[in-house]
């Protein structure tokens, strides 16, 4: 998980992602459908008392963020795995989606699974 609050996708990870409805150099072979990864996180007494004490003065929660970029980063690993499941090397139109729910914060990553294949790649 991300050490720090920037977020994005794991370098390791061989599906490539693309908020874009296309990847530029490459070609869409196919297309296998919907793919979703995701993670629902609670929070802890103690960061939950930190936190409505820091509400209180104001300023950044940073345990709060700190949780939501590692929630993040969980479900775009389960995205990525669903995809590569699938057969797919990569996701399009990738997006997140975070509602709160009662028992924590639900994050979802969704996207189109799809085999793409560089325009450069010999036909055969």
């Amino acid at each position: 998980m991300s050490t720090d609050y920037s977020g994005g996708q794991d370098p390791a990870n061989t599906v490539m992602v693309s908020t874009m409805n296309d990847l530029p150099g490459f070609r869409i072979e196919r297309v296998l459908g919907e793919c979703f990864g995701l993670t629902v996180r609670a929070r802890n007494i103690g960061s939950s008392f930190g936190s409505a004490m820091k509400s209180l003065k104001g300023g950044e929660l940073k345990g709060q963020t700190k949780m939501l970029v590692d929630s993040r980063m969980e479900a775009m690993a389960r995205l990525t795995e669903e995809a590569a499941r699938r057969g797919g090397n990569a996701v399009l139109a990738m997006r997140f989606e975070t509602s709160p729910g009662e028992l924590g914060t639900e994050i979802c990553a969704y996207g189109t699974a799809c085999v793409a294949t560089p325009l450069n790649a010999p036909q055969g």
